[in-house]
């Protein structure tokens, strides 16, 4: 595996409040990382400097080999960085097609109309609904929105896909759908890093985790060994909690 994303001493500061606080990461290819932190963390505004949404206030972001850190998201979408929203947010009018072939337009490359209307029937058909390809996407149930939402970014030829909460709001068989479809992704070849809460989930996919937690880098490693640091440990459940049971969980 080689290098794929590296983040170097990044911060971001809003207002005086620095949300990402001197963060250094490495995302390999092939890879499937899990990003998990408590609520505030900085969990998505991590996402949002990678893909541009922010700039960084300090620090580097690179994608293969080449300095990201002032491009527009268009220009990094375009080398292969793609994310989903955790508030899924499709255009409500088009169909469920065309908002799949939009992304293979403008970001993945599709030469023509034709060619990414193509692609979106088999990237339909991947997320299991090709049958509402020309339903209209505000008819959509929150899980089918969701499966809308991940073939719209796999639609433009992501190298790394950044999921931010796609099980948020699932129920249990949803869900366990969902992760066959990120496990399908991953085998592709697409490197692949979640933004999750659930634990039971991020830990049944993720072959690493990386712990934000108050803008800070806290835990990078194995998920077995992750699990177990004090400072994870304290994080999700409070140092009380953690003082009281002897140390971190077995």
């Amino acid at each position: 595996m080689s290098v794929l994303l590296e983040l170097d001493r990044v911060s971001r500061s809003f207002k005086g409040l620095r949300a990402i606080d001197n963060v250094s990461l490495k995302i390999n290819t092939r890879e499937v990382v899990g990003l998990i932190g408590p609520n505030g963390a900085g969990k998505t505004t991590l996402v949002n400097l990678v893909t541009g949404m922010y700039p960084a206030t300090a620090g580097r972001v690179r994608f293969n080999g080449q300095d990201i850190t002032r491009l527009a998201p268009n220009r990094i979408a375009g080398l292969g960085i793609a994310r989903t929203f955790q508030v899924v947010q499709p255009f409500p009018q088009m169909s469920v097609g065309d908002n799949i072939a939009a992304g293979a337009l403008f970001a993945g490359g599709a030469g023509s109309l034709a060619a990414a209307r193509q692609r979106a029937r088999e990237l339909a058909q991947q997320v299991a609904i090709g049958d509402l390809f020309d339903q209209p996407a505000e008819t959509l149930t929150l899980a089918r929105r969701k499966r809308l939402e991940l073939a719209k970014s796999l639609a433009m030829s992501p190298k790394i896909l950044f999921l931010d909460e796609v099980n948020a709001g699932l129920n249990p068989a949803e869900i366990d759908d969902a992760l066959k479809l990120i496990s399908k992704i991953s085998q592709s070849g697409i490197t692949v890093v979640v933004i999750e809460h659930l634990m039971k989930v991020v830990l049944s996919i993720s072959t690493r985790l990386v712990v934000l937690h108050h803008g800070q880098l806290i835990a990078d490693g194995l998920p077995r060994e992750v699990v177990r640091d004090g400072r994870v440990a304290e994080a999700y459940l409070g140092k009380r909690y953690v003082e009281a049971s002897g140390g971190a969980p077995a």
